[in-house]
């Protein structure tokens, strides 16, 4: 079996922010411009994911997504092995199906 795709993977993220205040709103809003500014993909409300491919680019997104976090913020993230999200079900009703979020093709720099 291919040991590349235990290494490679998704940081999930989900996230409860409050938005009942301007403010609240203000730090929604951010929180998820700079998710998908730091290259996340909406799986769905409140469900974020990125590619990692290695265990120190999901150290920093951590460490990043730490520094993002509003004060009254819950946020967690969950690292899931690229075998682990291709085996993931997914279910949708009439409604269009869902963007498919798949493992970007690596570069190979030399």
């Amino acid at each position: 079996m291919d040991n590349i795709n235990y290494k490679m993977g998704w940081l999930v993220v989900f996230f409860d922010l409050p938005t009942t205040t301007r403010e609240d709103k203000k730090q929604y809003i951010q929180f998820r411009k700079n998710l998908l500014e730091d290259g996340y993909l909406m799986v769905q409300y409140s469900v974020y994911a990125r590619a990692c491919v290695t265990q120190e680019r999901i150290e920093t997104h951590a460490r990043r997504l730490r520094s993002m976090v509003p004060p009254d913020g819950s946020v967690r993230c969950m690292f899931v092995t690229n075998i682990q999200w291709d085996k993931t079900y997914i279910f949708h009703g009439k409604s269009k199906p869902p963007p498919d979020i798949s493992m970007p093709e690596q570069m190979l720099l030399w």
